[in-house]
């Protein structure tokens, strides 16, 4: 019989910086040279093992040195002592213990819930719900600067079964992205597309830049403008012909309350990073399908192990329809964290039906890659 009564007795830290294939431009921001991510592991008194990722960017929603910090300094004391069956409660003291850090938060769940998996011989879907899918459409970003190396990216998930692709626009000129367009359109034609400005257009060009992206019949347009400006995505929603997504604009469950009052969206997207964790990821979706709004599983610059946790949460989350962008760990970075790869096959990301996150990562690889470790001795 699991014993989820036994205590937590370790809490160690490591800070990554993994090395990236190629830079990759946004809206707000660029990436390139490496990302950055934190990863958590908490032990029970019976030697099993859980795991988290907290993967942060700075200019979204915050930086790898607030995270650590954040858990080894504000969230260490909450867990240390505590029993593993004391998930909600944990939770509940973490959100009150530190504003924001909801990356660090987002780890921190999915630790305890890998780790409560572990012990009772479940899948962390199962201890959310149960399984509504089995597999997720897989969804890949195209915002390298450089096209003609996305186009080489393109032609590898074409033979990788993936059929879906987001242009990430807004960073350069208003051509640039026509050309990308064109180009998918004429030389890629079976692929579904997505268009994300991550809030990079203006409020003086914003409508007219839409319209014409509006013309290439995308599945959707995401976040168009800055986060705050509800009342510009309300407006711009009623003047183009595409469903009008929002992730900036919202981040957990109060925010998502805001914008289907608001209208500024026909959708959103759930990032565990963003909401503080999976349970709160799940919230937000569920509200957003009361109000008749769709959503899709995001991500930040993730290694493997984030990716697991928000398969979970996808997989036991049937309002969560648009598939998923869990692309980092095979198609961004030059090396992955987990013993084995994140699965991915025929374009589907494939749940894991084995206890906890179903995967966990090399230790010889985190201490390889980190910059700074709070490891118990």
């Amino acid at each position: 019989m699991s014993n989820l009564n036994q205590t937590i007795t370790g809490f160690d830290l490591w800070h990554l910086e993994l090395p990236v294939r190629s830079r990759r431009n946004h809206g707000i921001g660029s990436v390139q040279g490496n990302c950055e991510v934190v990863i958590l592991r908490l032990t029970s008194d019976d030697g099993t093992e859980g795991f988290g990722e907290a993967s942060p960017w700075s200019v979204f929603t915050g930086t790898p040195e607030a995270t650590f910090a954040a858990l080894d300094r504000y969230l260490r004391p909450l867990v240390i002592g505590s029993c593993v069956a004391d998930r909600s409660a944990i939770m509940s003291r973490a959100a009150c213990a530190v504003a924001h850090c909801t990356e660090a938060k987002a780890a921190l769940e999915a630790a305890l819930l890998d780790l409560t998996g572990r012990i009772s011989g479940l899948p962390v879907w199962s201890l959310m719900g149960g399984m509504c899918r089995n597999e997720i459409p897989l969804s890949c970003s195209i915002a390298n600067p450089d096209f003609t190396q996305d186009i080489a990216l393109l032609g590898q998930l074409r033979e990788d079964g993936v059929r879906t692709v987001k242009v990430k626009t807004g960073f350069k000129d208003h051509a640039f992205d026509i050309m990308r367009l064109e180009h998918l359109a004429q030389h890629f034609p079976e692929f579904s597309v997505r268009v994300d400005y991550n809030q990079g257009l203006s409020i003086e060009t914003a409508a007219a830049q839409l319209r014409d992206i509006a013309q290439f019949k995308p599945d959707f347009i995401e976040q168009p403008v800055r986060a705050y400006l509800f009342g510009m995505m309300a407006e711009l929603r009623g003047q183009i012909p595409v469903p009008l997504l929002a992730d900036e604009s919202v981040f957990g469950p109060e925010d998502m309350e805001r914008a289907a009052r608001e209208g500024i969206c026909d959708g959103v997207s759930v990032k565990i990073m963003k909401s503080g964790g999976l349970s709160r990821g799940q919230t937000v979706a569920r509200i957003a399908a009361t109000h008749g709004l769709s959503a899709y599983g995001g991500d930040m610059f993730e290694a493997g192990l984030a990716h697991l946790a928000g398969t979970h949460m996808i997989a036991a989350t049937p309002e969560i329809k648009l598939g998923c962008e869990f692309y980092q760990a095979s198609y961004f970075l030059k090396e992955d964290i987990l013993e084995e790869p994140f699965h991915v096959q025929n374009g589907q990301v494939i749940v894991p039906e084995t206890p906890g996150l179903g995967g966990r990562p090399d230790l010889g690889k985190l201490d390889h890659y980190a910059v700074v470790k709070a490891v118990a001795a």
